[in-house]
């Protein structure tokens, strides 16, 4: 079998250790094997980048505009082929692995537009005869360190604005999801990117994470908040530029005048599809009283007609586990949510099918209290729990009594209760009457509270973070 390895200075470099990458769906299916990236390549990767930009800074928009734009359309054109592979290496299914390599296209279409849009300001001093230039400049070598749950979409959104902008870039993708970024860095290699300009390690995040911090200018993370926190404070405490999405524990408000089906839909997409690996995801599931017999047995229902499978397998709508790993988290915290008085509507157990493979059913559980922990710890799996609340004013409360604020959403045909929830929901990003997960990629991404630190992600919010401003004064 082939080993794939690390791109570093426009080179792909094997090195004498290897892992495989498993299919989640089939355990028997090595899907690759992959090159693993020690000290020594990190730090050649990191000092490719920093050669690089010596040049890189001052390319032109079109050179910039010309390599998004290739690199976009050749993910689009291959989505079928690249969708077909996310699905078998991270789990999901399908038409969502489609759908995720449809959005990293997109995203590189659109920063490729970003590129020519470097947009300044020409203003007059106070002083007579002096004019005042304020323009934005690429921030340097960025390290960025990628999650397995969108393996695609993911380093699309960071590696595309931080080439738009003109910096110079440092990867390192989740060990989970390998195929995913090589395939990626391919695709921007053939697009016409100088050697360089990005580079990818397969590296360990213990080995990887301390040298990105000591040797690149800024660090944009996205992972669990335990190393998120560690990676920020690292990078605070060295002076560094840092980016950090990590957990949440989204609540969705169902009141009693929602409309039960799309109540029903948004919370089923929200919690179970993508098998619950979204940082978006609804966990926490607040229902006023008088509608939550109704809802929570029409959920619970069809909770239990989602058909779970091999993700690539037609009409399975939810693929398995993304790891042996994440499958012990959502056991132990379904056990333990049992313990404290819970009680398992649906699902709550290990399904069996013709391969070996990490299949987790829809998990809905009631009776449920605010401060039971399954509605304070973060499972990223297809588990949510029931909260019974009195009224909109107590759900607000519930909702915003957590550590995290990254989404939140509100089911209602009221438009007075929305707009309250709107306003007064401590979550970064609001869903009315639409499942909590799913955002565009042309409007910023980010939350509040412990889920998120530093500028948001994507869409023209994104240059805040891989630009700096310079102001400079020149005298008639």
């Amino acid at each position: 079998m082939t080993t794939y390895g690390n791109l570093i200075n426009g080179e792909w470099v094997v090195t004498g250790n290897t892992f495989n990458d498993i299919n989640p769906s089939d355990t028997n299916d090595i899907i690759g094997t992959y090159s693993t990236a020690g000290e020594a390549e990190v730090k050649a990767a990191i000092d490719a980048a920093r050669e690089a930009f010596k040049t890189w800074q001052f390319s032109t928009p079109q050179q910039r505009f010309d390599v998004l734009d290739n690199a976009g359309t050749e993910i689009l054109a291959r989505k079928a082929e690249l969708g077909a592979l996310l699905s078998r290496e991270e789990g999901k299914t399908l038409p969502e692995g489609i759908g995720e390599v449809t959005r990293a296209g997109h995203i590189f279409k659109y920063f490729a537009g970003e590129a020519l849009r470097a947009h300044g300001e020409v203003l007059d001093s106070v002083r007579p005869g002096v004019k005042v230039e304020i323009t934005r400049e690429p921030v340097g070598v960025i390290g960025l360190i990628c999650p397995w749950n969108f393996p695609i979409a993911i380093p699309a959104w960071k590696m595309a604005p931080a080439i738009a902008f003109g910096n110079t870039v440092v990867c390192k993708p989740a060990e989970l999801t390998p195929a995913c970024a090589w395939a990626l860095a391919d695709i921007l290699t053939r697009a016409g990117l100088p050697k360089g300009v990005l580079n990818v390690v397969f590296a360990r995040g213990s080995v990887a994470g301390p040298l990105l911090i000591d040797g690149c200018d800024a660090i944009s993370f996205t992972g669990s908040v335990p190393t998120g926190t560690r990676v920020r404070d690292q990078a605070v405490a060295k002076g560094k530029r840092i980016q950090a999405e990590m957990g949440g524990k989204n609540p969705v408000i169902v009141l009693d005048d929602a409309d039960l089906n799309v109540a029903v839909n948004s919370v089923l997409n929200s919690a179970f599809f993508s098998s619950g690996h979204r940082c978006t995801a609804s966990s926490r599931i607040i229902v006023t009283e008088g509608i939550a017999d109704t809802f929570v047995a029409k959920l619970a229902e069809a909770a239990k007609a989602i058909k779970v499978g091999d993700s690539r397998a037609d009409g399975v709508q939810m693929g398995p586990i993304a790891s042996q790993e994440q499958l012990k988290i959502a056991q132990d915290a379904v056990a333990k949510a049992k313990a404290e008085g819970a009680e398992i509507l649906s699902g709550g157990e290990d399904l069996t099918f013709g391969t070996p493979g990490y299949y987790y059913a829809p998990t809905l559980i009631d009776k449920t209290t605010p401060a039971m922990s399954i509605n304070k710890e973060e499972v990223f799996g297809p588990v949510a729990s029931i909260i019974r609340v009195k009224d909109l004013e107590e759900a607000i409360k519930v909702a915003n009594d957590t550590e995290f604020g990254l989404s939140a959403g509100i089911c209602t045909t009221s438009l007075k209760s929305a707009e309250t929830f709107k306003r007064r929901s401590e979550a970064g990003m609001v869903m009315v009457n639409l499942p909590t997960a799913g955002v565009d990629y042309h409007v910023p991404f980010g939350g509040r509270k412990g889920s998120s630190y530093g500028p948001r992600e994507q869409g023209a919010y994104a240059k805040e973070f891989y630009t700096i401003v310079k102001t400079a004064y020149t005298s008639a």
